[in-house]
């Protein structure tokens, strides 16, 4: 029977082992507090830690590294949580998935793909870039199996008010008031709907194809405006967006740790923001949730 370690129980890696466990595979889900996911063993893991994650991935056919830092404790905690991913791959010989993000790339000029430069200068992006760097490296020098697989900002049930499309957004558009947001809501952006990215994550672990690269996670894209529109026409409220200006982000900033990064990455938000998956969904067979379908979901999830 395969076995799988997935690291991390948020968000994505809690749906990712318990979709795992659904389809018969053995899974151990891995972190610092030992959570549980249903159909999986919990495991208690210092993932910066290289000799417990290697003896945590002894036996596995996969690791998904679902794993995130806190914001402002990137450039801290992803080198020693790489690094001893990298070591637990090679001592197991388990294949590495990474989940990813777009920072990589920085300021886009038209649609990103997994070809795309990345040419980011802001410090998470370079955080981001330099892992996945080392985690190819390692793959290129036949050390590992790896690949990584990246998602725009995510949205779904359960997205907090952290997400720039999460709770704070939907409950304030679905009580008729405004939703403050991050940059210019009138722009399109891409939005990954968090099944597809299990979705994702699980066709790239059980790709038989070339490894070593980067897959994108299918995702719509639509403007905030556009966001709320649709939200309003479907259940019967009056909210509106409006964008912080960016001299206010970056004043919170001084004084704010959080808003400090969020200042640092809303590049994003202030030019198109758009993923391409043309990859992904020719060569894994994954496509995105139709798009009202996974609006209305999530929003009835806040709605509950």
């Amino acid at each position: 029977m395969t076995h799988h370690l997935v690291v991390g129980a948020g968000l994505i890696g809690r749906p990712v082992a318990e979709r795992l466990a659904a389809r018969g595979d053995t899974v151990t889900i891995a972190t610092r507090s030992g959570s549980a996911a249903a159909g999986a063993t919990p495991l208690v893991l210092d993932a910066s830690d290289p000799d417990a994650f290697s003896a945590a991935a002894a036996g596995a056919s996969t690791i998904f590294l679902c794993t995130n830092p806190p914001y402002t404790d990137w450039a801290a905690q992803w080198p020693p949580i790489i690094g001893a991913a990298i070591t637990a791959a090679a001592a197991s010989g388990a294949s590495l998935v990474v989940m990813g993000n777009l920072y990589p790339y920085g300021t886009p000029r038209g649609a990103m793909t997994e070809h795309t430069p990345e040419t980011t200068t802001e410090r998470k992006g370079l955080v981001r870039r330099e892992g996945w760097r080392r985690v190819r490296a390692a793959h290129e020098a036949g050390q590992i199996r790896a690949v990584e697989v990246r998602a725009s900002d995510y949205f779904g049930p359960g997205a907090t008010g952290t997400a720039h499309l999460g709770t704070d957004f939907f409950t304030a558009i679905l009580a008729s008031k405004t939703a403050r947001v991050v940059g210019r809501p009138e722009l399109p952006h891409s939005w990954s709907y968090l099944p597809d990215i299990v979705s994702t994550l699980i066709a790239a672990a059980d790709y038989a194809g070339d490894w070593g690269r980067i897959w994108h996670v299918p995702s719509a894209s639509a403007s905030r405006v556009e966001i709320a529109a649709e939200l309003n026409e479907r259940y019967d409220c009056a909210g509106s967006v409006s964008g912080y200006p960016q001299w206010v982000l970056r004043s919170i900033g001084l004084a704010n740790p959080l808003m400090r990064e969020v200042y640092a990455s809303s590049y994003q938000f202030t030019s198109p923001f758009i993923i391409d998956s043309a990859e992904t969904e020719r060569e894994l067979g994954v496509v995105a949730t139709p798009w009202l379908d996974a609006l209305t979901t999530t929003a009835d999830s806040y709605r509950a």
